[in-house]
């Protein structure tokens, strides 16, 4: 099920009874409603209300006005309509659009699907201290230790901003991974410690500061990347740019490129170019949603890798275990 089908599902959940008024309202919405809206996990009843009042109202202004008038009605948006039961409010805006509560219920349907394709297409206001208006990302694979080369430009959503927390790559790894910051700032002592990195730019950021830097990710030989790269974000993100360079001696029979899926499966296939390489660009990405490329032939790229390494690389232990899937989160 894609982004849109889960919107249109959990919105049409969300309508019943009291609408955005109901108890429990934590327990009404939905993970793609919780994303779309800023609707963070420890948010209280009154915040999520007041997310998702703001969020719906803000995007039905962009809708057909009988279009509007009935997604109002479907919610209990405004304090005319806050009635208990979802067919009062159909009855209510029957009149007031000149159509029966048959035909009402059927521009509420028509809504409902616009306003999913908005929540999708249009991303929240962020609400936390940072976010990220592009991000760069660069894998080599034709190398003896494997690097993934991110680089960041973020903007400050809030003034005095002196660190910048997010997720680090995470990976099943027989030996420690190296990360270092190539430009930009200093990461805080611990370096990745628990899958996560804190890095601190040279000054605090102000409100609407933007603020380039790279951070470098290498993989202890002889472990390999394995078979996808996938970004799952956080938060709302401009532009995200994937390149991937396959060695020379393992080039993967399929690609697959991923884009605002649930997980690593799926994809349309992409050809990799003369260069062994594929580049993808994604722009205004969904939060909660994985975006990037897989690809087969996983199974011997060991062997392919040892027969290509020196004497001296195959002293290191060789890593047998199953392929594991690989995850990036951005912050």
């Amino acid at each position: 099920m894609n982004t849109h089908e889960e919107l249109v599902r959990e919105l049409k959940s969300l309508r019943k009874g009291r609408g955005v008024h109901a108890g429990r309202i934590g327990e009404r919405i939905g993970p793609a409603l919780r994303v779309l809206c800023g609707v963070a996990k420890d948010d209280g009843p009154v915040t999520i209300r007041e997310k998702l009042v703001a969020r719906l109202a803000e995007l039905a202004e962009q809708l057909p006005e009988d279009l509007r008038l009935v997604t109002v009605a479907a919610f209990g948006l405004t304090a005319d309509v806050r009635m208990p039961l979802y067919q009062d409010r159909v009855g209510w805006a029957a009149p007031r659009i000149d159509r029966d509560t048959r035909t009402v219920r059927r521009r509420v349907d028509e809504a409902l699907d616009q306003l999913a394709e908005l929540m999708v297409t249009i991303p929240p206001l962020p609400d936390g201290a940072w976010h990220t208006a592009e991000l760069n990302v660069v894998v080599t694979l034709d190398r003896p230790q494997h690097e993934v080369l991110e680089q960041y430009r973020v903007v400050a959503d809030r003034d005095g901003l002196y660190e910048l927390d997010f997720t680090s790559p995470a990976f099943e790894l027989r030996g420690p991974l190296e990360v270092d910051v190539l430009y930009g700032g200093t990461l805080r002592a611990g370096g990745a410690a628990r899958g996560r990195v804190s890095f601190t730019p040279p000054e605090p950021l102000a409100k609407g500061e933007t603020h380039a830097f790279a951070v470098r990710y290498r993989f202890p030989r002889p472990q390999v990347l394995r078979s996808y790269v996938v970004r799952e974000l956080e938060q709302p993100c401009e532009l995200f740019d994937l390149r991937v360079r396959f060695a020379r001696y393992h080039i993967p029979r399929q690609v697959w490129t991923l884009r605002d899926a649930t997980g690593s499966h799926g994809g349309h296939q992409q050809r990799v170019d003369r260069a062994g390489e594929i580049h993808q660009r994604f722009r205004r990405l969904s939060p909660g949603r994985s975006y990037g490329a897989r690809w087969d032939g996983d199974e011997v790229e060991n062997e392919l890798y040892e027969q290509h390494c020196s004497c001296a690389d195959r002293s290191a232990p060789r890593n047998t275990g199953s392929a594991e899937e690989q995850v990036w989160n951005v912050s």
